[in-house]
């Protein structure tokens, strides 16, 4: 039986979160807003079902982190 490996690198996820964390003035209002992202992103995932294997936390990490470093990507 092979094991299911995540569709994803873990180094790929921690450079994001660094790179989040180091444009960030406050690492609590990030975590916060992290976490208000990836609960958004759980109530819309049961309408589409995008990949069920990306955790919705991991999945805002690296949206906002893209929309800090690609500043012509439009997010909320």
């Amino acid at each position: 039986m092979a094991s299911k490996r995540p569709a994803f690198d873990s180094s790929q996820i921690m450079a994001h979160a660094d790179r989040l964390i180091g444009a960030a003035s406050n690492r609590y209002r990030i975590t916060v807003q992290v976490a208000n992202r990836a609960k958004r992103r759980r109530y819309e995932d049961f309408e589409i079902n995008d990949d069920p294997m990306m955790k919705p936390v991991i999945r805002a990490v690296i949206e906002m982190s893209d929309e800090i470093t690609q500043p012509e990507i439009i997010g909320d």
